[in-house]
């Protein structure tokens, strides 16, 4: 029998759904399966926490999917699938849409429940799927059977993970996903026994329930999905992530606190604390400012990271020194941020050109540079060197020019920026909707130290 401390107790009748809840939420979900078992079309079935009682209270995420005959073409999965959800979730509520995942599917809201009906193929094993959310009915099916005892456990996960800012597979967050942490649960056998182990986690940590992987996996944390040996459950997880999740897990052992199970603060900052923050750190602020592309975050935040590394490429290349930069992706604008350490330079730089000994090339180089109004070419460490102008001396004048699009930016990103951006500086990258991502932008620290700082009322 499973011994809690008191503390992780009083944590539990937090965070359990009500009775009520779970009325209110299995009653919607019951209507929808017999809707669609009315329907004749397909077969329904309650996906994820919800169907498992692994969520927590609050979270009231629906997943309805509809099972259609394997048979059936894509096509006519898309089209008859997208054609049923409409249909019935249009009997429930006035508020849906279709959302795009591999293929399309609608998004509702009935009542205060955000429900999601997905058609996909009812195949007889994990091995026959048709498309990846075939894969998903068989972990309800895996984790229902097995997690009777341990619901509590996943709850204290779930909460753990969500407090450290480290719950959720998405592309920005590249977490902890709820199916994983019922699957560490039940790898571990608890909350406690998990931290316990994940205390001394490594990188290319592999663990496989079933003993049946299928593949080599490159990534940091590895867990073999039970219904899928080809697959990894983690894959999302980063490095910083894992290691994140590490450094939680010690620090609960070491000294419990309420803390490691509050929610993230939201920090707020304003422009005059903003401007004051900068004189004091002697750097200088940029914001490129941008419309958000048309297509789902799992296209557009890899693009985003992709793209803020290359512009900070871009600024090292030329001499301005980047000491931070991150990106946000809001539902109308994308905001790149820039810390700079040097944000304005001389007129003059040195070039570097290739060794004297490099015959052609140094030939060329010579007679190429051999009228200039500046020094050289001369000869420094056995290569040919000169002194040439700068094309920008200031950083805004560079992230303002349409050179920028000519950086190794994401597709979309390209073009989106192509449509025109903003360029701000100082205390004018602050707006009100970039506050929280602003405030964040300066108070970086891991979530082992957020909680000790908690501790102590820093």
């Amino acid at each position: 029998m499973v011994t809690r401390s008191l503390l992780e107790e009083s944590i539990l009748a937090d965070i359990r759904p009500t009775q009520e809840e779970r009325d209110h939420v299995c009653g919607i979900a019951t209507r929808l399966l017999g809707a669609i078992a009315a329907s004749g079309k397909a077969e329904g079935m309650v996906v994820g926490s919800i169907a498992r009682h692994t969520w927590v209270r609050g979270d009231r995420d629906l997943d309805v999917f509809m099972l259609f005959d394997a048979d059936l073409s894509r096509e006519a999965l898309e089209s008859d699938g997208l054609g049923l959800a409409r249909k019935i979730a249009g009997t429930f509520t006035d508020i849906f849409h279709e959302k795009y995942a591999e293929h399309p599917y609608i998004s509702a809201k009935i009542d205060d429940v955000d429900v999601d009906l997905v058609p996909c193929y009812a195949v007889e094993s994990a091995a026959c799927i048709k498309s990846a959310v075939d894969r998903t009915p068989f972990h309800t099916r895996y984790i229902t059977d097995k997690i009777n005892g341990l619901i509590d456990d996943v709850l204290l996960l779930k909460r753990f993970t969500k407090s450290g800012g480290i719950y959720g597979s998405d592309q920005m967050t590249e977490g902890f996903s709820g199916y994983l942490c019922e699957l560490l649960i039940l790898h571990y056998g608890g909350f406690i026994p998990l931290l316990k182990a994940a205390s001394e986690w490594k990188p290319q940590t592999i663990i496989d329930p079933e003993n049946h992987t299928a593949k080599e996996f490159t990534e940091p944390l590895v867990m073999i999905d039970p219904v899928d040996p080809r697959r990894n459950v983690a894959a999302a997880v980063s490095l910083d992530r894992m290691v994140a999740f590490v450094e939680l897990a010690r620090g609960y052992l070491e000294e419990p606190s309420i803390h490691f199970f509050s929610l993230p603060d939201q920090h707020a900052i304003t422009r005059e604390e903003l401007l004051a923050l900068l004189a004091d750190r002697g750097t200088t602020l940029y914001a490129v400012t941008f419309p958000t592309p048309p297509y789902i975050e799992e296209v557009i935040v890899p693009q985003l990271k992709r793209s803020v590394s290359a512009i900070a490429e871009h600024l090292e290349r030329n001499g301005f020194v980047v000491h931070h930069a991150h990106y946000l992706m809001q539902p109308e604008r994308c905001h790149f941020l820039f810390e700079l350490l040097v944000a304005d330079l001389p007129k003059i730089r040195t070039h570097v050109g290739p060794p004297v000994w490099n015959r052609v090339n140094a030939e060329k180089f010579r007679e190429k540079h051999i009228v200039s109004s500046l020094p050289g070419p001369y000869i420094r460490n056995g290569h040919y060197e000169m002194e040439v102008f700068r094309e920008f001396t200031n950083a805004r004048a560079m992230l303002s020019s349409e050179k920028l699009l000519q950086v190794s930016l994401g597709k979309h990103v390209r073009q989106s920026l192509a449509l025109g951006w903003q360029v701000d500086e100082g205390a004018d990258c602050w707006h009100s909707e970039f506050e929280s991502f602003i405030a964040a932008f300066f108070r970086r620290g891991s979530p082992l130290i957020r909680v000790r700082r908690k501790i102590l009322d820093l």
